[in-house]
């Protein structure tokens, strides 16, 4: 039977998973947008973007414990999560290098 009104809309399984996917998207959006207004902030207007970089990291770090209060992470998160970390301490060396 088809739903008549909005109100009568049946939240099943593709329901839930079409909403996780949109929460995930606005997430990659603000992240990398706050991402790209930290490189504006820095390299255009010469000022200290710390406080938007830290609502990016802050973002990770609040997802992160929810789901490892929930005890959701494996090892292959853990696995990224250290690449991800080296990856990102050699890419500040470099940079840091070709600054001076």
């Amino acid at each position: 039977m088809a739903p008549t009104s909005l109100g009568d809309v049946q939240r099943d399984e593709r329901t839930i998973a079409v909403e996780h996917a949109g929460f995930r998207l606005a997430y990659l959006c603000l992240s990398y947008g706050l991402l790209a207004a930290v490189a504006y902030r820095s390299v255009v207007r010469d000022e200290q973007p710390w406080d938007l970089l830290a609502l990016v990291v802050a973002g990770g770090v609040v997802t992160a414990g929810y789901q490892a209060f929930h005890r959701t992470l494996g090892r292959r998160w853990a696995v990224i999560t250290g690449v991800t970390i080296l990856a990102a301490a050699l890419l500040a060396a470099v940079a840091a290098g070709l600054m001076r």
